[in-house]
């Protein structure tokens, strides 16, 4: 492809807050177990997730409060402001260039609204220049990832030669619910963190790592899979069918159908690079994609030390791939409200 878009440089970054998997699981326990005669009986699910540390935008005693949504909002909008400035300029100073280089800024995140959107907000701090475009995605979740660089992937090869951010990010944490005693509620509670990536990208004269091919697979009939409700607390997550037995009897056939278009089979892929939503739909990504047990081992890594960050949690892990050497074909993968199954294809070229 004359004018793939390429890879130029990856950055990642979280918040200052370490939260313990032990810590917050005390923190649950005091919070909601007098409350909700099910806890104990749920809580070996913060054993269960493969989560050992993640970090948030606040202090873990901010959560120990219950909080709505002009709370919630303060504390999105100071935490994700710092958190895109932050890996925004770690990904540009990567590239060599400067923000006034950066000709297409994509945020993606699911987690908090922003109007004016969070690039606008941060543009002068930054230093982008006040033509840049500006392309705010919101209601990905974890298919954020993956499908904003298929958005930036795009956006890059229809201007050769021009520089296109992504930043995906997201704060899970502040999600959080006292009220909600619910299954979904205590699984959100024991695996979602803050973070975020960001990727610049440049077709025509990019980097060695191209994209090749892009493609989503939406399931009709799934909208109750994965999502928000909102309320007058906040966002409450919804979780209505178990996603890894899903991801076992329907992510193979997505994936052949999508790779397909781009005339490539399961067998072509060398690498998988998987969205890893829990230890579960890790385990059910191996055996869906017929993997060795133990092959997604940056995925693992990335959510024992993270936690689920929806949308970025793919780029650490694409960013670990990367410092391990990635093989000549990559499939990026992810799946997302909707429901839905996202796909970016990476050649490397050695």
């Amino acid at each position: 492809m004359k004018h793939a878009a390429a890879l130029v440089s990856l950055a990642t970054s979280v918040p200052p807050h370490l939260l313990h998997q032990e810590q917050v699981l005390a923190a649950a326990r005091n919070i909601l177990s007098h409350r909700y005669p099910e806890f104990e009986t749920l809580s070996s699910i913060f054993a269960n997730t493969g989560v050992i540390n993640r970090y948030g935008v606040k202090p873990i005693e901010w959560y120990f409060e219950q909080r709505g949504w002009p709370e919630r909002t303060v504390a999105f909008l100071e935490g994700a402001e710092a958190l895109f400035i932050d890996v925004a300029r770690k990904a540009i100073e990567r590239a060599a260039l400067t923000a006034s280089d950066i000709d297409t800024v994509i945020t993606v995140c699911s987690t908090g609204i922003a109007t004016p959107s969070l690039e606008a907000r941060v543009a002068g701090k930054i230093g982008f220049r006040s033509d840049v475009s500006r392309v705010p995605v919101f209601g990905l979740g974890c298919a954020g990832g993956v499908t904003g660089l298929s958005i930036a992937s795009r956006l890059a090869q229809a201007r050769p030669g021009t520089n296109v951010l992504l930043v995906a990010i997201e704060l899970c944490t502040l999600a959080v619910r006292h009220d909600e005693l619910t299954k979904a509620n205590i699984v959100a509670a024991s695996l979602f963190g803050d973070g975020a990536a960001a990727v610049v990208l440049r077709a025509g004269d990019g980097g060695a790592t191209r994209i090749t091919g892009t493609g989503e697979h939406l399931w009709p009939d799934t909208l109750d899979v994965m999502g928000w409700k909102i309320d007058p607390e906040g966002f409450g997550v919804i979780f209505q069918r178990t996603i890894p037995d899903f991801v076992r009897t329907n992510m193979s056939p997505a994936i052949s159908g999508i790779l397909a278009l781009m005339d490539l089979s399961i067998g072509d892929v060398d690498r998988f690079i998987c969205h890893p939503g829990g230890t579960k739909v890790v385990l059910a990504l191996e055996a869906a994609l017929v993997l060795n047990q133990g092959a997604l081992n940056h995925e693992r890594s990335v959510l024992a030390d993270y936690g689920n960050m929806s949308a970025p949690t793919v780029l650490f892990v694409l960013e670990r791939a990367q410092a391990d050497g990635l093989p000549p074909r990559s499939l990026l993968t992810s799946l997302g409200p909707g429901f839905t199954a996202s796909c970016v294809a990476l050649q490397h070229l050695a």
